[in-house]
């Protein structure tokens, strides 16, 4: 028999045959039941040996003269009340010590200080790994995940708690840094990586704001919230992005296709100031900026960035290609038609001589055509004003030869991974204040600085930090 009539006999086989449910078997595998026990048996152990260290440390700095903060006079034992606070083996409870200020009525209790914890407060290795996940998921799904990757129980309010006060210290240490390199009377030192040449991309993307008057929380008196601060341009904020790399940091992963080693990225909400402040913080922090330093600018033609790049003493400003012929797209469809090969081949031909370098050819052959329509008339007086405006930026053949680049795909890119990945999703609305805190986490995890989350500590927020309706939106 032939294999095509086997293979006919076994579908006529199929065909009479009764479709059976697939079946699942009756549990897990074997070893992971084992792993199972194995991290239950264990996890209690795991929190009473903590807790013995805890206890170890807090009789290490009991007999320790307590001096008031404010008075500076002794302080004195006032009573051992129990707290605890939540860890990634569970809640740890103990006793700490509180000392009391006659005169000042100013109390601490110094083993939490020492420790660096909160009675009653998600802590430790436990409230970075949950910021891990909100700063990649929305808050209720972070919670879902914490429970399936760390077998641990939190809200979704507790996980949102956890990134305001963790994005609070990330957002107040950018601003500090900025400040500090922004500051004529810090000390001079020599750049550590000075490069020749360093790339900037600029641009920015629109966010969605809450833009609501009256708030559904109240504080404990109950007196209502104070309204959230007004949005100047509609429902949406622009959140400014910069990417910063060196162009000899680039490697071909394949042939016509190229990859960057390294690239740092600088963001910020809505001002343009502020951008260009901690861009220039960076390259500083960075080391790369030396006295001799060629800082390429690649953006579009927005004004609000070239106003600015003279922060910059030697510096090159590139009109970002794909922007430049973008916008003699928008002249060829009103022009030839939508679709038309006509338009097809005027703008191949237009990019081809804008990348040769070929500008004012360009510009000159712009200026000859006759217009079809009074919208092509309007269309082309605009390219061809931005095109004149922009031409010093526009010389691409040099810049490609210097091996600059003339795209600012970085960028974009980065809105993508910064911005639309995680705060853009549907329905989310965002406060000031929460959407400058998760930028400054998701900067964290992006620029692969997240070790230096273990060296921030929790800021204490007022009472209520926003609306519970930014938790569960986004």
């Amino acid at each position: 028999m032939v294999p095509s009539q086997i293979g006919k006999q076994a579908k006529k086989a199929a065909a009479g045959a009764i479709v059976s449910h697939p079946v699942l078997s009756l549990g897990a595998t074997r070893l992971m039941e084992l792993e199972r026990e194995v991290e239950q048996e264990y996890r209690p152990q795991m929190l009473k040996a903590l807790e013995q260290k805890v206890q170890a440390e807090a009789l290490t700095i009991e007999g320790q003269a307590m001096p008031c903060r404010h008075c500076g006079q002794a302080m004195k034992y006032h009573d051992r009340p129990k707290v605890s606070w939540i860890m990634r083996c569970g809640r740890l409870r103990t006793e700490a010590a509180r000392y009391r200020c006659v005169p000042c009525h100013y109390e601490c209790r110094p083993l939490l200080d020492y420790l660096g914890v909160e009675p009653g407060r998600i802590s430790g290795s436990l409230a970075r790994l949950l910021v891990v996940l909100t700063v990649i998921a929305p808050y209720e799904l972070a919670a879902r995940l914490a429970f399936l990757l760390l077998g641990v129980k939190v809200s979704a309010m507790g996980v949102w708690r956890v990134t305001q006060r963790l994005g609070e210290a990330a957002t107040q240490y950018q601003e500090q840094l900025t400040g500090y390199h922004g500051d004529s009377r810090r000390p001079d030192s020599p750049p550590k990586e000075a490069a020749d040449v360093v790339v900037v991309g600029v641009d920015g993307c629109a966010l969605g704001m809450q833009v609501r008057q009256q708030r559904r929380r109240r504080l404990d008196d109950g007196s209502p919230l104070s309204p959230l601060p007004p949005v100047e341009e509609g429902r949406f904020r622009e959140v400014k992005t910069a990417v910063l790399l060196r162009p000899q940091e680039r490697v071909q992963t394949s042939p016509g296709r190229h990859s960057l080693v390294r690239r740092v990225v600088v963001t910020c909400l809505g001002d343009a100031d502020a951008i260009f402040s901690h861009l220039w913080a960076q390259l500083q922090e960075l080391g790369w900026l030396g006295a001799q330093t060629m800082v390429v600018v690649v953006a579009d033609g927005a004004e609000w960035i070239w106003r600015r790049t003279w922060i910059f003493p030697r510096r090159c400003e590139i009109l970002d290609f794909w922007h430049a012929v973008e916008k003699a797209w928008a002249f060829a469809r009103v022009q030839y038609g939508e679709g038309s090969w006509r338009a097809e081949a005027w703008i191949h031909r237009l990019a081809q001589d804008l990348k040769a370098g070929q500008v004012q050819a360009v510009i000159r052959r712009l200026q000859r055509l006759q217009p079809r329509s009074q919208e092509a008339q309007k269309c082309l007086t605009e390219l061809t004003d931005y095109y004149r405006d922009n031409a010093c930026r526009m010389r691409y053949d040099e810049y490609l030869r210097l091996g600059y680049g003339i795209g600012s795909g970085a960028v974009e890119s980065a809105h993508k991974q910064v911005v639309h990945a995680r705060m853009r999703q549907a329905g989310m609305r965002w406060s000031e204040a929460g959407a400058r805190r998760l930028l400054a986490l998701r900067l964290l995890l992006l620029n692969e600085r997240w070790a230096m989350l273990d060296q921030l500590r929790m800021v204490p927020l007022p009472v209520p930090v926003a609306a519970p309706a930014a938790a569960r939106c986004a």
